[in-house]
């Protein structure tokens, strides 16, 4: 099984860039984020065409994330229960909450879309948020390997760069969101979890993102903030990593690029393909 995690920055401006490359590269499972459109505005059709289906979290022009799948997508779940609201209360005093959480089990393996909040700056009130946001979702995955053995993947933008070489140049993010240690220390919750980095643990080196201003990606300044991170029984599946940034180049690229893992399931025990023994 063919997995991967994309950042797609709009979904109805690229979903041809990304229906072609799910075909192209014969992927069977996407988690994308920033799909930026409601669920009437998704263009389905698109994708069905391709032979997925779809199951998405999108709320307004903002945020959302959705699945693509050639497989069937069960237990299909709407964020996670502890996440925070950010904004304007409402009478009731809640906080409205935003798309950037979507759970799927597929052929017995949980995976989540994340958008990880921005955090826009330190001492930002995005910032506290995005904290507590990641707190919460780190308390959640203990609770999840807990009730369930099940390989288990976090992917998405985590807008976190966990390590200096995570970024072009540490010097120029000094003093800015994204590289600060309470975010590191958030993210490194993850891992003490019980999750793991299966693409970088591969030895899978390179960014996953370039900002569209300053030739960004032609002089290759780039970041690191998109990963797949999985429990131990996920990360016993993955074969091979890998990180597709020819996807940042051509028309009207996402400032992402797609991050992709190769699964390979046991075969089960009635398998008839299975050699047979005399």
């Amino acid at each position: 099984m063919r997995v991967a995690t994309w950042n797609v920055n709009s979904i109805r401006s690229r979903v041809a860039r990304v229906t072609d490359w799910l075909v192209r590269e014969d992927v069977d499972v996407l988690a994308m984020q920033e799909i930026k459109c409601t669920e009437a505005q998704f263009p389905f059709d698109a994708f069905h065409d391709a032979g997925y289906e779809v199951a998405l979290h999108g709320l307004n022009q903002w945020n959302g994330v959705a699945f693509a799948s050639r497989l069937p997508l069960e237990e299909v779940q709407v964020g996670f229960a502890s996440a925070p609201g950010f904004g304007k209360a409402d009478a009731t005093g809640a906080l409205p909450q935003e798309a950037r959480a979507l759970g799927v089990t597929v052929d017995g393996i949980r995976l989540w879309s994340l958008y990880v909040p921005n955090g826009r700056a330190l001492g930002d009130p995005h910032y506290d948020y995005k904290l507590e946001w990641l707190a919460n979702l780190a308390a959640e995955v203990q609770g999840w390997l807990k009730q369930s053995d099940a390989p288990l993947a976090l992917m998405g933008d985590f807008n976190i760069a966990p390590l200096d070489i995570d970024v072009w140049d540490p010097n120029v993010f000094i003093g800015s969101t994204h590289v600060s240690e309470p975010e590191r220390e958030a993210f490194r919750a993850f891992e003490a979890a019980g999750l793991v980095d299966v693409v970088r643990s591969r030895g899978v080196d390179g960014y996953t993102y370039w900002d569209y201003k300053q030739l960004r990606f032609p002089r290759n300044e780039g970041m690191r903030i998109d990963f797949i991170l999985g429990s131990r029984g996920f990360d016993e599946l993955v074969t091979s990593a890998s990180i597709h940034r020819n996807e940042r180049k051509g028309d009207a690229p996402s400032d992402h690029v797609p991050v992709l893992v190769e699964l390979q399931r046991e075969a089960a025990e009635d398998d008839d393909d299975r050699p047979m023994i005399f």
